[in-house]
C-alpha cells in the first residue's frame, strides 16, 4: 500500500483516533481501529526468542544463543540465519515485531546485560545486528532495534544520566544503529530508558529528530522502552511515535488535547506520529486484516531451528587455552578413563535474565551431553556440584497448604490503607512471590499471603524477604522479618538480583507454622525513579533448609577429582547473577568466590583440568595457570550441552573469537573509574564517558600486553592457519579493497575470522591505535587454501570531528593490517590517504 493510502486512511480519523495509535492498547499489542480497518500489531521479547506474550509460565519457545555467543562466530550469515529463525518462531507467537536486537556497547565488563549485545567493537556489533535485521525481516517480521541510545548499564537505568561528549558518542555508541539503519532498514527503533546529556532518550530531538530521522534518513517507527515515556508533548515533539505499553500513561487524549491547545503541540505533530504507526501498521499485516480474535500461541520445536542453535552454538564457543593439546576429548582419548562432571554440568545456562529469557523447549545439559557421547566408550563418568551457585533461596512452593487445606497460599488483596475487607481472595496461589513478571499488574492496592507450612525435616531453616516496598512476615503471627522503605533497586528486585538480609528459625518437621506476608505498594518516591512500577505490588519470601544451605559440597567434588583421569567443570552465570536490572556484583565468579575455590581445588589434585566458562562477557581467572584447558562458551541457547560436547570432543572445530577483551584486573578497564557512576548527586545520578572513544581493545591497545589474558578477536583452533602475502589497493570510490590467501596447515577441517584493522601510521594520542574495519569468516579443509578478499570502507578512516560537525579523515600515512585477534598481527600495508570530509 503506498503512502498516499496511508495519508488517505490517516484522513478519516478523528484527532482522539489518531492520538489512541500513539501508544499500546495491551502490554504487548497496539491499539487496533476495526471500524478503519485498522488491526493491532502484537510484539515479543526477545534478542534470542520469541518468548510471546507472558514472561512466566507461558508457552516454551526456540532459545537461541545469547547475541555474545552469535557475535562470537564473526559470521554474519549464521546471523541471518539466526534472524530468519527467529522471524519465522515470532510468527509462531502470533507476533509481527520482536523487540530485538540489542546493540548496545560492552562498555564495562559487569553490565549485567553485556550478554544481550554483541560487542565491545561498534563495527562487528553493527555488522552482526544488520544481517540479523535482515533475516529477520525477511520473514515479514519487524526488528525493533534496542535500545537508543547510551544503554550501558542497569544501575538506575529508569533515570541515570550518561553524560558522553560527541565524538564518543558518534564514533562508538551511534556507530552500531547507524550500520543497522543504513545497512538493513530495520522497520522500528526502541529508545532507552535513560537520559543522554540531560535529555530522556524518549524526549532526545537531537537524537531522534536530527541524527536518526534528518540525517540519517530512517523512515520507521520510534517506541519507547517498556515504562520508558517520561512525558507527553517532550516525547511526542522529540519523535517517539509510539509509548509502550499500554494502557497509555503520557497519552491520554484528554492530556494531549491539553497540550494542544496550549500550543505544546501541534496537530501536524500528532498527524506526523500517527502517520508512523500506520506505516508500520501497513509494513507487517495491511489495512483490513482486522482479527476478531489473537490467535493462540503455539509452542512449535522445529527441528531445523534446533540444529542451528546446536550449530551457531558451538560455532560461538572461543577455545582460549589448550595446554600440551588436552583438547579434543575423543573416543580414544577416553576409553576406559574416569571423568569427572563438575559445576553447572548438570544445569543448562542457556540464557541471561530479564527481557532475554525464555521458557526454552527443552534443556539440554552438559552432563547429558557428555553421557549420550560416550555412552558405548567404557567411560566412567561421575558428578558432582562441588560449589554453591544460588543467589536467592527457594521459593516456598512444596509444603504448604492455603486456607481451605489444599496446597499453596490463599492471597486476599486490600484497599491500600486498609486490613481488613479483601476486595478479592484466591485459593492455591502455588508460590510465595508475587509481581508483575507473574502477570500481577497490582496498582495501589496491598496484598496478604498465607498458608501453613509443614517443614519436611527438623532443622534450621534461612528466611530471606524482598519487596518492592514495604514488607512483613510473620511465622505464628511473630515477625520473622521487615523490610520498612522500598526496594533500594527497584529493577533489581523485579529481575531477581537484590541483595537480602537472611534470617534463621528452628523447625521441626512434626509441627505445622502459620506462615504471613504482607506487602505494600511503594512510598512515595524518595529520591529514585520507579517508572511503571510506581504504585505496583512485588513480594518474595525465599527459605532454605540449613542442612541443604550448608552442605560441604566441595569435599565431595575433590574427592572425586581425585580419582579422574580427566575433570571438567562447568563455570558460569546463571539467569538470576546475569541479567536485566541489576549490573554484576563482581569480576570474579559467583557465588562468594565458590566456584573459583572449586577450580583452585580440582585443579590441586586432578592432572587435567578443563574449565568451561559459561558467562556474557568476562570474568576473572586467578586459576588460569592451573588449569589444562579453557573454553568460553558464553549462554549457547537450548542445545547447550550438545554445543559445548561438540566442541570439546572435536566433532566441531572450535572456531570462535572474542567479542570482548578479558583483561586481568577490573581496574584495568576503560571505564572502572566511571561505572556505574554516581548515584547519589543532587541532581539525579550520573556517569560520565569519561573515557571517551577508547572503550575495549582501543583503550588496551595503549597498555601493556600483559595486563589482558585474551585479547579481542582472540581464538585458537584445533588445527593451524598460515597466511600469505598481504595486497592492498585503493578502489576508483574511494575504498579500499584487502586481499590475503589463508591456508588451513593442520591435519582437520577448521575456520578461522580473518580480521582487518586499521590506524594511522603514526600514534595519535587523541585517536586509537587502530580500529576493526572488515572481517570474514573462512572454513577450509586440511590443506586448503584460499584467497580472502574484503573491502573496507573509506569512511572507517575518519573520526567524528566536534567543530566541523562532521566525519573527518586527516591526511598521511595509515596502516591497514590483517590480524588473528586485536594482539597479533599477521601483515600490514601503509597507504597514503588525501584529507577528506564526510557530510554526517
Amino acid at each position: 500500500m503506498p503512502s498516499s493510502l496511508v495519508d488517505s486512511v490517516l484522513s478519516t480519523l478523528s484527532l482522539k483516533e489518531k492520538i489512541s495509535l500513539l501508544a499500546g492498547g495491551e502490554v504487548w499489542s497496539t491499539v487496533p481501529l476495526p471500524g478503519k480497518g485498522i488491526p493491532s500489531i502484537k510484539t515479543t521479547d526477545g534478542p534470542n526468542g520469541a518468548r510471546g506474550s507472558k514472561i512466566k509460565d507461558g508457552v516454551s519457545a526456540a532459545c537461541f544463543p545469547a547475541a555474545c555467543s552469535v557475535a562470537s562466530t564473526f559470521d554474519v550469515d549464521i546471523a541471518r540465519r539466526i534472524g530468519e529463525a527467529l522471524g519465522e518462531e515470532c510468527l509462531t507467537k502470533g507476533a509481527k515485531c520482536l523487540l530485538a536486537p540489542t546493540v548496545c556497547i560492552h562498555r564495562h565488563p559487569l553490565g549485567g546485560r553485556n550478554f544481550e549485545s554483541f560487542s565491545e567493537d561498534p563495527f562487528l556489533g553493527g555488522q552482526m545486528g544488520s544481517s540479523t535485521v535482515v533475516g529477520l525481516q525477511s520473514r515479514g517480521v519487524a526488528a525493533a532495534v534496542k535500545h537508543f541510545v547510551a544503554n550501558e548499564q542497569e544501575t538506575r537505568r529508569l533515570d541515570v544520566n550518561a553524560i558522553v561528549a560527541e565524538r564518543p558518542l558518534r564514533e562508538v555508541y551511534l556507530k552500531p544503529f547507524e550500520l543497522i539503519v543504513k545497512n538493513a532498514n530495520p522497520w522500528a527503533v526502541m529508545t532507552a530508558y535513560n537520559k543522554i546529556n540531560g535529555e530522556h532518550a524518549d524526549s532526545n530531538a537531537y537524537l531522534i529528530q536530527k541524527i536518526l530521522r534528518a540525517e540519517w534518513g530512517w523512515k520507521g517507527l520510534v517506541m519507547s522502552d517498556w515504562g520508558g515515556t517520561n512525558s507527553t508533548a517532550e516525547a511526542l515533539n522529540a519523535g517517539t511515535d509510539l509509548e509502550m505499553p499500554g494502557p497509555t500513561r503520557w497519552r491520554q487524549p484528554g492530556d494531549v488535547i491539553a497540550a494542544i491547545e496550549s500550543g505544546k503541540v501541534t496537530v501536524e505533530t500528532i498527524d506526523a506520529r500517527a502517520c508512523q504507526v500506520l506505516e508500520f501498521v501497513n509494513r507487517l499485516k495491511g489495512f483490513g486484516h482486522h482479527e476478531q480474535h489473537e490467535p493462540e500461541e503455539e509452542a512449535i520445536n522445529n527441528p531445523n531451528h534446533a540444529a542451528l542453535i546446536r550449530e551457531a552454538g558451538s560455532k560461538g564457543i572461543v577455545l582460549l587455552k589448550n595446554h600440551n593439546s588436552c583438547l579434543p576429548l575423543t573416543k580414544e582419548k577416553l576409553r576406559g578413563r574416569k571423568i569427572a562432571l563438575l559445576g553447572y554440568a548438570k544445569e543448562c545456562l542457556a540464557h541471561g535474565g530479564g527481557s532475554a529469557s525464555v521458557m526454552p523447549h527443552y534443556r539440554v545439559t552438559p552432563y547429558d551431553a557428555f553421557c549420550e557421547h560416550f555412552k558405548d566408550c567404557g567411560v566412567d563418568i561421575s558428578y558432582s556440584k562441588g560449589a554453591h551457585t544460588f543467589r536467592q533461596l527457594p521459593l516456598l512452593v512444596n509444603n504448604i497448604r492455603d486456607a481451605t487445606g489444599e496446597p499453596g497460599f490463599t492471597y486476599h488483596f486490600y484497599q491500600s490503607g486498609q486490613s481488613t475487607s479483601p476486595i478479592k481472595t484466591v485459593h492455591g496461589y502455588d508460590k510465595s512471590e508475587m509481581s508483575l513478571l507473574d502477570g500481577h499488574v497490582l496498582e495501589n492496592v496491598e496484598v496478604e499471603l498465607l498458608g501453613r507450612f509443614r517443614p519436611p525435616e527438623t532443622a534450621t531453616y534461612y528466611f530471606t524477604l524482598s519487596s518492592l516496598g514495604p514488607c512483613q512476615v510473620y511465622v505464628n503471627d511473630e515477625v520473622l522479618l521487615t523490610q520498612k522503605n522500598n526496594c533500594r533497586d527497584a529493577m533489581g528486585f523485579l529481575f531477581g538480583g537484590v541483595p537480602v538480609p537472611r534470617t534463621k528459625l528452628f523447625m521441626d518437621a512434626s509441627r505445622e507454622y502459620e506462615i504471613r506476608v504482607r506487602a505494600t505498594p511503594p512510598l512515595p518516591s524518595d529520591g529514585q525513579g520507579l517508572g511503571f512500577l510506581q504504585g505496583q505490588i512485588g513480594m518474595r519470601l525465599g527459605c532454605m533448609s540449613s542442612v541443604e544451605h550448608d552442605a560441604d559440597v566441595l569435599s565431595d567434588a575433590t574427592e572425586l577429582a581425585k580419582a579422574a583421569d580427566y575433570s571438567i567443570i562447568l563455570t558460569g552465570h546463571d539467569p538470576s547473577w546475569e541479567t536485566e536490572g541489576q549490573d554484576r556484583l563482581s569480576f570474579s565468579l559467583p557465588k562468594e568466590g565458590s566456584q573459583d575455590q572449586l577450580v583452585e581445588a580440582v585443579a590441586a589434585v586432578c592432572p587435567n583440568v578443563i574449565v568451561v566458562n559459561c558467562t556474557g562477557s568476562a570474568v576473572a581467572l586467578p586459576w588460569l595457570d592451573d588449569i589444562q584447558a579453557l573454553l568460553q562458551a558464553w549462554l549457547p541457547g537450548q542445545e547447550a550441552g550438545h554445543s559445548i560436547v561438540d566442541v570439546l570432543t572435536g566433532v566441531q572445530n572450535p572456531e570462535g573469537h572474542l567479542t570482548c577483551t578479558f583483561p586481568k584486573r577490573l581496574e584495568d578497564c576503560p571505564a572502572f573509574e566511571n561505572f556505574p557512576g554516581q548515584t547519589d548527586l543532587e541532581g539525579g545520578p550520573e556517569v560520565r564517558y569519561e573515557e571517551g572513544v577508547f572503550v575495549g581493545y582501543r583503550h588496551f591497545d595503549r597498555l601493556p600486553l600483559d595486563t589482558v589474558h585474551f585479547p579481542f578477536g582472540f581464538g585458537l583452533s584445533y588445527t593451524s592457519f598460515s597466511f600469505g602475502d598481504l595486497e592492498v589497493d585503493e578502489l576508483r570510490n574511494g575504498n579500499y579493497r584487502v586481499k590475503i590467501p589463508v591456508s588451513n596447515v593442520g591435519d582437520v577441517k577448521g575456520a578461522t575470522a580473518v580480521q582487518v584493522y586499521i590506524g594511522q601510521s603514526t600514534i595519535v594520542p587523541a585517536n586509537p591505535v587502530k580500529a576493526l574495519a572488515a572481517f570474514s569468516k573462512v572454513s577450509l579443509e586440511s590443506g586448503q587454501v584460499t584467497v580472502v578478499e574484503m573491502e573496507v570502507q573509506a569512511r572507517e578512516f575518519a573520526f567524528w570531528d566536534e567543530r566541523m560537525h562532521a566525519w573527518v579523515i586527516e591526511g598521511g600515512e595509515y596502516d591497514i593490517g590483517v590480524y588473528r585477534s586485536a594482539a597479533d598481527l599477521v601483515a600490514k600495508k601503509s597507504v597514503a590517504i588525501n584529507p577528506r570530509v564526510f557530510a554526517p
